[in-house]
C-alpha cells in the first residue's frame, strides 16, 4: 500500500535530509553564539553558550547522514551508535544551560541549582555512553537506541518545565503555550523510535528540531526583551508621585514610577514604615535648603540625639520592597537591578558623614 506516511525513506532522501540538518543547525550554532557574544557575554551567562552547542551537535549528526549516504557500509548497527552518541551529547548539553536559566519552577530550582546538578545529569549520560561504545565496538547490546532516548525523556521532562516558566514570567503566555507543543512533538518522536513503527522518524526528526530550534531563539529574544525594558533609568528621567488612598478601614500606600521602557507607569505598593521612610526623602528633596537625611551611627544611644533613619538596614528593606514592586518578587538581581538602581535612587555623602539623600531632581517628585 503506497501511503505517503509510509514511505521507505531512499538514499536521496537522506542525503538530502542530512545536508539540511548540517546546514540548518550550524548556522542556528553560530546565530545563537553570536546573540551570546553581544549580550550574554557581557552579562557572564553562559546558557546559551550550552544551547548553541546542543544545536551544533545536530548539525554533526547531519554529516554523519551524509557520510554513510554516499557511502554505505551495511552496518546499520554503527549509523545508530554515532546518531546515538550524538543525541546523548545534545542532552546533556541542555540540561548543562538549565542553571543559568534566569527563572526556574520552584520545586525544580534547588535541584538545578544544586551544586550536584552535574553528578545528575552527568552519570546518567555515562551510563548511556559506555554501553552504546560497547555495542558499536562489539555489538553485545541491544540498547543503543533506548538509552539515548531514555536521557532525551528526561530531558525534555526538564526543559518542558522550564521553558514554561521562563516564558511565564516574562508574560509571554503564546510562548509558553507554544514551548509546550514543542516539547510534546518531541517526546512523541522519542517514544516512536521505542516502537516498530513504519512512520517516517526522519520527516519527524526535521519537524521536532526545528521547532526547538525556534523555541530557542525565542527565548533568546524574551531574555533581550527583559534586559531591554529592565534598563534602570537615569535619576534625572526617573519621576516620582506618592499616593495615600483611604477606603473605608483600609489605607493603600503607594509610589508610582515614571521613565522605566516598555510601562509608561510602575505601581509599588508600600508597607506604612518603608512609604513613610520614602516620602521623608522626597519631601526634604522638595524643600529648600539642605536635603540630606541623617543615619545613626552604630552601637550610637537614640537618646543623645534624633536621627532621622535607625540604620543601613532601613533603606536596604526599602530598595528590597521597590524592585519587588518594579520587577517581580525574585524577578531581579543584585548586578543588574539592585546595585544600579540604588546608585540611581539615593546618593551617600563623600566625607563618610553617614548622611544619604534622594537624586530624584525636585521637579520630578509629586506628593
Amino acid at each position: 500500500m503506497n501511503n505517503p506516511l509510509f514511505l521507505n525513506i531512499t538514499n536521496e532522501t537522506v542525503l538530502f535530509y542530512g545536508w539540511w540538518q548540517f546546514g540548518t543547525c550550524l548556522f542556528a550554532f553560530f546565530a545563537l553564539l553570536s546573540i551570546w557574544w553581544h549580550i550574554g557575554k557581557k552579562q557572564n551567562d553562559f546558557g546559551q553558550v550550552w544551547l548553541a552547542l546542543s544545536v551544533l551537535c545536530w548539525s554533526f549528526s547531519g554529516l554523519v547522514e551524509v557520510y554513510y549516504a554516499q557511502n554505505p557500509v551495511g552496518n546499520e548497527l554503527l549509523i545508530d551508535g554515532y546518531r546515538s552518541i550524538l543525541s546523548l551529547f545534545n542532552s546533556l548539553f541542555i540540561l548543562l544551560a538549565l542553571p543559568w536559566f534566569r527563572y526556574l519552577p520552584g520545586f525544580l530550582k534547588n535541584i538545578i541549582k544544586s551544586r550536584y546538578w552535574t553528578l545528575i545529569v552527568g552519570l546518567p549520560f555515562l551510563f548511556s555512553l559506555l554501553p552504546t561504545i560497547n555495542k558499536m565496538a562489539f555489538g553485545k547490546s541491544s540498547l543503543v537506541n533506548e538509552l539515548d532516548v531514555y536521557y532525551a525523556v528526561l530531558t525534555l521532562i526538564f526543559l518542558g518545565f522550564v521553558l514554561w516558566h521562563s516564558f511565564a514570567k516574562r508574560r509571554l503566555l503564546s510562548l509558553a503555550f507554544l514551548s509546550l507543543v514543542c516539547i510534546l512533538i518531541t517526546l512523541l518522536a522519542q517514544f516512536y523510535k521505542l516502537t516498530d513503527s513504519t512512520i517516517n522518524m526522519t520527516l519527524f526528526s526535521a519537524i521536532f528540531k526545528t521547532s526547538l530550534i525556534m523555541i530557542f531563539f525565542a527565548l533568546a529574544l524574551s531574555w533581550v526583551k527583559e534586559l531591554s525594558e529592565n534598563v534602570i533609568p537615569s535619576a534625572s528621567n526617573l519621576s516620582m508621585v506618592f499616593k495615600v488612598n483611604r477606603q473605608h478601614e483600609k489605607v493603600e500606600r503607594a509610589v508610582l514610577f515614571g521613565g522605566f521602557p516598555g510601562d509608561k507607569v510602575r505601581r509599588v505598593l508600600l508597607p506604612n514604615s518603608q512609604f513613610e521612610l520614602f516620602y521623608r526623602f522626597a519631601a526634604v528633596r522638595k524643600e529648600e535648603g539642605s536635603d540630606w537625611l541623617e543615619i545613626k551611627p552604630k552601637h550610637h544611644a537614640l537618646r543623645e540625639k534624633s536621627y532621622d533613619i535607625g540604620d543601613y538596614n532601613e533603606i536596604r528593606r526599602l530598595l528590597f520592597s521597590l524592585l519587588d514592586g518594579l520587577f517581580g518578587k525574585g524577578n531581579w538581581t543584585k548586578k543588574q537591578h539592585l546595585t544600579p538602581f540604588k546608585e540611581t535612587l539615593f546618593e551617600l555623602s563623600k566625607r563618610r558623614e553617614r548622611k544619604i539623600r534622594l537624586l530624584v531632581p525636585p521637579e520630578n517628585i509629586t506628593l
